[in-house]
């Protein structure tokens, strides 16, 4: 780890002392529940960590809610699409008659493929959510993630990839089943 790695996790463990506190208060006003609350405070600080760190904050609140706040909106936004799917498996359940075993099955399918989703770093899952979710385009994504649509369209490769990846593990469990 060179010099300016440590100046830079000593920084942010400066921040994190200092507003933790008031990030988590701030947080409760929209979120209410301490889990969800503790879990994006703690993510807005893992992230300004993995930032690099090319200049001091002079506004480190201002940062902080920045962050936070693109953390609450796609915890929102899963939330959001939780509920769609949890819909559909509804409609799907009194359309169609599925089985409790089959329910179970596709819960599970979107389970893991969340805990999959999860494991993908910030701005690639949101490029991924914003997309797919909430229908924007690459320019729209580009310009409200700040990153060139070059890097948009990476982003959703890689995704494209994980998807492909996790629905051939499901394919394989299941046959293994």
């Amino acid at each position: 780890m060179s010099g300016t790695d440590a100046s830079h996790q000593n920084n942010v463990g400066g921040l994190f002392r200092a507003h933790y506190p008031w990030l988590c208060a701030r947080l409760r006003r929209h979120l209410g529940t301490n889990a969800s609350v503790e879990d994006i405070a703690a993510e807005t600080f893992v992230q300004l960590l993995e930032s690099p760190a090319l200049t001091p904050i002079r506004e480190p609140r201002a940062l902080l809610t920045t962050i936070a706040r693109r953390l609450v909106y796609q915890l929102w936004r899963r939330r959001d699409l939780e509920r769609q799917h949890l819909e559909q498996l509804q409609q799907a359940d009194l359309v169609g008659g599925r089985s409790p075993e089959d329910l179970l099955q596709l819960s599970q399918t979107l389970k893991s493929l969340d805990r999959a989703l999860d494991r993908i770093p910030g701005k690639v899952r949101a490029t991924f959510l914003m997309s797919r979710v909430d229908g924007l385009t690459y320019p729209q994504i580009a310009a409200e993630l700040g990153i060139s649509q070059r890097s948009v369209s990476v982003y959703m490769t890689r995704t494209h990839a994980l998807c492909a990846q996790h629905s051939a593990n499901q394919h394989l469990t299941q046959r293994s089943a």
